[in-house]
């Protein structure tokens, strides 16, 4: 009964959802929920390109040890 009144609070927002992602906008799928999408993107691409930016930089330190003296 208590779970009934929690879930009557929400608007069922899965069909305006539906026929966001099927329109056919050429805009793709994974940023078409708009400025949030947009940043979560950019933000991890971000991420992924540093990473692997720094792992290559970290494998080339490691290759060229510096000479003790």
């Amino acid at each position: 009964m208590k779970r009934n009144l929690i879930l009557q609070h929400f608007e069922n927002k899965v069909p305006e959802k539906q026929k966001l992602f099927q329109e056919d906008n050429g805009i793709p799928v994974h940023l078409k929920g708009g400025v949030a999408d947009a940043l979560l993107y950019r933000a991890t691409m971000v991420l992924t390109v540093g990473g692997t930016a720094y792992a290559i930089y970290q494998l080339a330190m490691a290759s060229f040890p510096k000479k003790q003296d």
